[in-house]
């Protein structure tokens, strides 16, 4: 409406009646052209994003050299995840076997992928969160796995602690809850702490300001409004389920209210 606005208030300025009536049609052009060419700029980065993300995928899930059922499985919630139908779904399976293949450019797909984001880190760290998910379907990340996630972290601008604390997050976050009154098994509460990014001897105090920090930070309203794509608010809100469930188990053993 501001094009044809625009044009209109110019056209009447200029050339009267008939000029407001001319400028009008020409604003109106112009505002169906911007609209179209936007929605398509939109549809172009949302299909790379989709064939990045993918391909990157299948190629960490061939890590090991197997593509295990569980992480087969683990692909599927993600289209669902993702609401993935119809023609896209089909573009993720294709570059997911795409990314399987043996001669795979994995350090140009991470470029690519570097420079959909644009340096968004939300959006980065969110991938990796889908990459780590479906790498653990089958209850452990190969260290194959790891390395390569180590690789793509690196490319991408992250470090190794950051893909370490990842996977401590959906070790913490996804084992299932402990039995009433049991206490969490060690590892596990070190997944915690790891996850929240705090150390065992933290204060409460530490542990809650750290805890509410990351919550903050990783809020899905929060990130749409820097940019990330709808399509991932999904995985925004899973990514906040697994900081609560860490932050529960070190609750639970320490006794916190």
């Amino acid at each position: 409406m501001f094009f044809i606005f625009i044009a209109a208030f110019i056209g009447l300025i200029v050339g009267g009646p008939l000029g407001f009536l001319v400028g009008g049609l020409v604003g109106y052009a112009a505002h169906v052209i911007l609209r179209q060419s936007i929605i398509g700029g939109l549809r172009v980065v949302q299909s790379e994003l989709i064939e990045s993300t993918f391909a990157i995928m299948g190629a960490l899930c061939k890590a090991d050299k197997v593509v295990t059922p569980d992480e087969i499985n683990a692909v599927e919630q993600i289209f669902r995840m993702l609401h993935l139908q119809g023609e896209q779904r089909q573009q993720a399976k294709a570059a997911f076997n795409q990314g399987k293949q043996a001669d795979f450019d994995l350090d140009a797909a991470v470029d690519r992928f570097a420079r959909i984001s644009r340096g968004r880190l939300p959006l980065i760290q969110l991938f990796l969160q889908l990459q780590t998910m479906a790498v653990a379907a089958d209850g452990k990340i190969d260290p194959a796995e790891h390395a390569m996630l180590v690789r793509i972290a690196r490319r991408l601008g992250l470090s190794e602690h950051d893909v370490a604390q990842l996977e401590a997050l959906l070790r913490a976050g996804t084992a299932g809850p402990s039995a009433r009154g049991a206490e969490p098994s060690r590892d596990r509460l070190a997944d915690a702490y790891t996850a929240i990014g705090v150390s065992p001897d933290a204060s409460d105090q530490d542990v809650k300001r750290a805890y509410r920090k990351l919550i903050s930070q990783n809020h899905p309203d929060k990130l749409a409004a820097r940019g990330l794509p709808e399509s991932m608010r999904a995985v925004a809100e899973e990514r906040s389920r697994e900081l609560n469930a860490a932050y529960d188990l070190i609750k639970s053993a320490r006794g916190m209210v």
